[in-house]
């Protein structure tokens, strides 16, 4: 499982990003009207990371001598969501999901990612059988389910439109979705805005990925009250940092407009790093948006008095 999750994460990654513009492209004129149509309330915000079972995280976030089998609820005391991409390569049993459940709070989000084979192997073509399967798993959640997020294959293309859209027409109206979108003909000329008003029709999110090696995915657009972003970083690059103090601004001006919840993944390389950089990032989002997330707490205070 890990071998394909770093395969995963190969997508956009730049060995030399001096001459990367990482400047985020303006915020699209149609995200208020669309967050118009939503009650006004605070806006809620899960932050997180991509994986628990971190060894090297032993010492750092998790206490010196933390057992691998109490990784997660050691993450739980950390950060308050998680991206599911386990539920990638396999769907969780009800075992499974009382156990992930029992090591985490009320407040704390699984965000489940789809299985493989509905999205990357039937294309979102005859698999009734596993979505429904799938969403009976994740639905085991309760108020811990997030936004579970359907990352389409990169083969998946503009003119696969019309089966995304029957697929979604078919979607249990009760589980979150947010859609992520990878192949490069969605991001020529208007054709994304086609995809944003399938999405908008059924209410389902998008996924806005902040990624050296493809900036055409950090598409900017919002088509209902809630948006996940996954940002990928680059071992702490000064660049990583000023990336996400300008993310920073852009939710506090989509707090403006009415978004209800965002959830915030950050990874870096193997993502060893991935605890500094949240930390920086909540922090930071905590002065601007006024927002009352729980810090990360390091074991090793000489790691967070490096940070700031």
């Amino acid at each position: 499982m890990k071998v394909s999750y770093f395969w995963h994460m190969d997508f956009g990654k730049l060995q030399d990003i001096s001459r990367v513009d990482f400047r985020l492209p303006a915020s699209k004129q149609a995200n208020e009207a669309v967050l118009s149509k939503f009650p006004s309330q605070t806006l809620q915000v899960w932050v997180g990371l991509p994986v628990w079972s971190q060894k090297e995280w032993v010492g750092k976030i998790y206490p010196p001598k933390a057992q691998s089998k109490d990784f997660l609820k050691y993450y739980a005391e950390q950060f308050n969501s998680i991206e599911l991409n386990t539920t990638h390569y396999r769907i969780p049993d009800k075992a499974t999901i009382e156990l992930w459940k029992k090591q985490v709070n009320k407040d704390f989000h699984f965000c489940p990612k789809f299985p493989q084979p509905i999205s990357h192997e039937k294309m979102l073509q005859n698999c009734q059988n596993l979505v429904t399967e799938f969403c009976e798993a994740i639905s085991g959640l309760e108020e811990n389910l997030g936004l579970s997020f359907l990352q389409l294959p990169p083969y998946f293309e503009l003119k696969h439109l019309p089966i995304l859209e029957n697929f979604l027409a078919e979607f249990p109206v009760d589980i979150p979705l947010a859609v992520e979108f990878r192949h490069a003909s969605w991001f020529k000329e208007e054709n994304f805005e086609k995809a944003a008003q399938v999405l908008e029709r059924y209410n389902k999110s998008t996924v806005i990925t902040d990624v050296a090696g493809r900036r055409d995915v950090l598409h900017q657009r919002i088509t209902n009250s809630a948006l996940m972003v996954r940002f990928v970083g680059n071992g702490l690059h000064p660049t990583d940092y000023s990336r996400l103090d300008e993310w920073i601004w852009q939710i506090g001006e989509w707090q403006k407009q009415g978004l209800q919840r965002i959830y915030f993944f950050l990874h870096e390389p193997d993502n060893i790093l991935a605890p500094e950089i949240a930390l920086y990032f909540i922090e930071k989002l905590n002065l601007t948006c006024k927002t009352n997330l729980l810090l990360p707490k390091f074991f090793d205070k000489n790691i967070q008095m490096k940070l700031f």
